[in-house]
């Protein structure tokens, strides 16, 4: 069935103007190393296939290990700063995170091996589509507001099943310098399902610093991507697992209150986001 674009449509004004101009790189045989080390890896991903047939703690122990292996594989460390404290939600749990990078992905797979709510073309990328088939993806035709609500409904079933679901509200991916506001739709699946909402908040770092050197913007294709990362050095995921945040009566609420803990100190004036969400006449109660 033929869709057509619409004011919701997520966009980002980040591009290549974004992307470090200076950025430190590794040597051609470790850039050699890593390809080989990257392609070994996704040769291996229909093992993830088999990984369904074992218990779930096995299982989500075979894809955290996976998913490490890969970032390691690109160069990428990971470090995980939990401020959670004691109280740690049972059942299915909805993890809300702003979105730089396919990576982002494979970082929370390796803390926390969940369904992700994604692009639905992704099912159709050489790279990536199949570990995104083997992952379980909840699919979502961002041109199509007509399908919005059943992958709120998918959302929902898998989150009452006990299962962990990963979304990124901001729509589509931005630098890390600059992000776009948490848009309410999909908070809904939360709300329905009464389960509870983790924040994340996923930094990209060199020295340190922050850097945009890993993000997904622009013209870049996934294999310009990855080459791209590949030949960077020192880039580390932080990552921070806000506390915990109950889904209360209104998706507006949970979503502003899910977006300043995952911004953190960064945190700006929601108002700030309008300019960035126009508004959709007589369809607002579809997306907001």
């Amino acid at each position: 069935m033929r869709t057509e674009q619409h004011a919701w449509m997520p966009v980002s004004p980040c591009g290549d103007g974004c992307l470090p101009a200076h950025q430190d790189r590794v040597s051609h045989p470790v850039v050699i190393g890593r390809w080989i080390l990257v392609l070994a890896a996704l040769a291996t991903a229909p093992v993830l296939s088999a990984g369904w047939l074992l218990p779930r703690k096995l299982r989500s122990s075979l894809q955290r290990r996976y998913s490490r292996m890969l970032l390691r594989c690109m160069g990428m460390r990971l470090r995980v700063s939990d401020e959670r404290g004691v109280r740690r939600p049972e059942g299915g749990v909805m993890i809300v995170a702003g979105h730089v990078s396919w990576t982002d992905v494979l970082v929370l797979s390796a803390i926390a091996p969940a369904s992700f709510v994604a692009r639905a073309d992704l099912l159709d990328w050489r790279v990536l589509g199949s570990l995104a088939r083997r992952m379980r993806i909840i699919p979502i035709e961002r041109q199509n507001l007509r399908a919005l609500p059943a992958t709120i409904g998918v959302a929902a079933d898998r989150l009452r099943r006990g299962e962990r679901v990963v979304v990124f509200p901001e729509g589509t991916t931005w630098c890390g310098r600059a992000y776009g506001g948490f848009r309410p739709a999909m908070f809904q699946a939360a709300i329905d399902a009464e389960c509870p909402v983790q924040p994340i908040s996923v930094r990209y770092t060199t020295a340190d610093r922050l850097t945009t050197g890993p993000c997904f913007v622009g013209e870049e294709t996934i294999g310009q991507s990855i080459s791209r990362i590949i030949r960077q050095e020192n880039v580390t995921a932080a990552v921070r697992l806000a506390p915990i945040e109950y889904p209360g009566e209104s998706r507006h609420d949970l979503a502003a209150r899910t977006e300043r803990a995952v911004r953190g100190a960064e945190c700006i004036d929601l108002a700030a986001h309008d300019i960035l969400d126009p508004a959709i006449e007589g369809q607002e109660s579809l997306v907001a």
